[in-house]
């Protein structure tokens, strides 16, 4: 097969890990005799340098033309005096809209022997495996918005908005998902306050009776917010619209204990996107300490639903396992005593486990 991907390195640490991701991905491809083809682009703040547009054309372009399209980060404080049209932030918004990507898809899981990464205790974290789907293009975040006077004060209006048709297409993407897994679906919302949210419940129950083996529950988001904290492990599938979505899907990272494991993918449209939930981290951009497994498990999520490569996908996800089981931390899951591994050597040792299983399974 060929895999034809545009790759969108970004800001920060995105070329980083990025590259470490790309580098999985080409030994997968060389293990699974796939054609890995590769078109590099500008995109957020290092596009904004090169051409003064956060999304380019051309960017546009390529990724309208791969497979799928893998993104690093976007963004950085240098950016923060830009308008708000030229923010690195804003070429990411216009590139999910050019795609037509409208579902995110969010796992946070404890992996075995990493529940002392928590802030939770071990008990209570252990086990949680969530999916979270977040509907990607509608809500508060594309809604109309305006700022103006009042009184000789300003006063700014951003509106939440979804049609019957944007919650139905999420809807059924979720409980698809719910269905493959362990058949439960937490719709969450705020419906005691919101006619969206009466709305967005009213539809979700709709949708429920095409899907009558999986089981379906409400929350409202305050309700959901505290027990992601207390009791995570009860949920499967989260579905919930954009705003709550992505409050609550950086939560889950921080309750499994490092934003850096977690990947995402956004699907539904023309091409995929995939991509990390950490942001740029400029702080530590070039120091060779960043945290390539959220990036890495973004490529597996991209095998799976862009090339429905399941194989590939999984031996990814092993291999994450596998070298974190021996004990390999990179900075920001190693204790304070703890020697670390870095970026790239992170990438090498997963490349070597991909190859070892591989050889051992043919």
């Amino acid at each position: 097969m060929i895999i034809n991907l545009t790759t969108l390195p970004g800001d920060g640490i995105g070329p980083e890990v990025t590259e470490q991701a790309v580098g999985i991905l080409q030994a997968v491809a060389e293990q699974f005799h796939h054609n890995l083809k590769i078109t590099e682009k500008n995109v957020g703040g290092a596009a904004l340098v090169a051409s003064n547009d956060p999304l380019p054309p051309d960017t546009i372009e390529a990724c309208l033309a791969s497979g799928a399209v893998l993104l690093g980060a976007v963004g950085g404080p240098k950016f923060d005096s830009y308008p708000a049209k030229l923010r690195p932030e804003a070429g990411l918004l216009r590139l999910r809209k050019e795609l037509g990507v409208f579902a995110n898809l969010r796992p946070a899981i404890c992996i075995s022997g990493l529940e002392n990464l928590s802030p939770l205790r071990s008990d209570v974290v252990g086990g949680t495996d969530v999916m979270i789907v977040r509907e990607l293009l509608g809500g508060l975040y594309f809604g109309e918005r305006s700022t103006k006077g009042d009184s000789g004060r300003r006063r700014a209006i951003d509106t939440m908005a979804y049609s019957e048709n944007e919650i139905e297409r999420i809807s059924r993407i979720a409980f698809d998902l719910a269905r493959k897994r362990k058949k439960k679906l937490t719709s969450v919302d705020k419906a005691n306050v919101l006619d969206c949210s009466r709305l967005w419940r009213e539809v979700v129950n709709r949708i429920a009776t095409e899907f009558p083996d999986v089981q379906l529950s409400h929350m409202y988001v305050d309700s959901a917010a505290m027990a992601l904290v207390s009791r995570p492990s009860q949920f499967d599938v989260i579905l919930t619209e954009n705003m709550f979505g992505d409050i609550l899907s950086d939560q889950a990272g921080a309750v499994v204990g490092s934003l850096g494991l977690l990947p995402s993918a956004s699907v539904g449209g023309k091409v995929g996107l995939y991509e990390p939930i950490h942001g740029s981290a400029p702080d530590i951009a070039g120091q060779g300490i960043a945290n390539p497994l959220g990036a890495i498990l973004s490529a597996a999520m991209l095998l799976r639903h862009s090339f429905q490569l399941e194989a590939e996908a999984a031996s990814i996800e092993a291999a994450v396992r596998d070298v974190l089981a021996e004990g390999h931390r990179t900075r920001d899951l190693a204790g304070k005593a703890q020697a670390f591994v870095t970026t790239s050597e992170m990438g090498d040792l997963l490349k070597g486990r991909i190859q070892a299983r591989q050889t051992v399974a043919s």
